[in-house]
């Protein structure tokens, strides 16, 4: 089940990085990176490199602690807001009816594994990569989970001929590599 705009209203990304450095240093950073997401628009650049970019400007060489503290917040204080609610009803479903419901996001896990630790499902995102002075480097530790790496991130933990059914959820372009996988795809299914 993917979570940027099938689980949330929102970019969750957008909103970690507007609740950590505030509406203003947001609007600055981002008008000041408005080429990088143009060239990202027009493919001309990848969905990583734009991410690393962004990512680098608002957190790099920030301590990993102080990184997991906002992460933490976020995901206490802004998270539940995002979540549309029949996304909710159906993860419960899922869950009393004995399903595995993995979380697969090319979001941050630092934030993303909070939410699904709270609500008792697995996650698999993309993992940000720290320095041994555990300080962020702005670069993600290995691909960012989009796209076909969300099918190469599933086959890594799950054997999926183990299973008869695997429902998928999706809202964008970046999710229909992963609900070929399955049995019962969902496209844009909690609007």
């Amino acid at each position: 089940m993917d979570f940027d705009g099938t689980i949330t209203t929102k970019d969750s990304l957008l909103k970690f990085i507007q609740y950590a450095k505030g509406k203003p240093a947001f609007y600055t950073g981002f008008l000041l990176y408005s080429p990088l997401l143009v060239a990202y628009k027009l493919k001309i650049i990848s969905n990583q490199t734009a991410k690393e970019m962004i990512l680098n400007h608002f957190f790099g060489n920030m301590p990993l602690s102080e990184f997991e503290e906002i992460c933490k917040k976020f995901s206490d204080e802004v998270l539940p807001a995002l979540i549309r609610p029949k996304a909710a009803r159906e993860i419960e479903h899922l869950k009393a009816n004995g399903a595995d419901i993995v979380i697969v996001s090319a979001s941050a896990e630092n934030w993303l594994k909070y939410y699904c630790q709270k609500i008792g499902v697995k996650w698999i995102a993309s993992k940000l990569q720290f320095n041994d002075k555990e300080s962020f480097i702005g670069k993600l530790n290995g691909k960012n989970c989009y796209g076909e790496e969300k099918i190469n991130r599933i086959k890594e933990m799950y054997d999926l001929s183990e299973y008869q059914e695997i429902y998928c959820y999706g809202d964008s372009e970046g999710d229909k590599p992963m609900l070929s996988l399955a049995t019962a795809a969902f496209y844009k299914p909690f609007r």
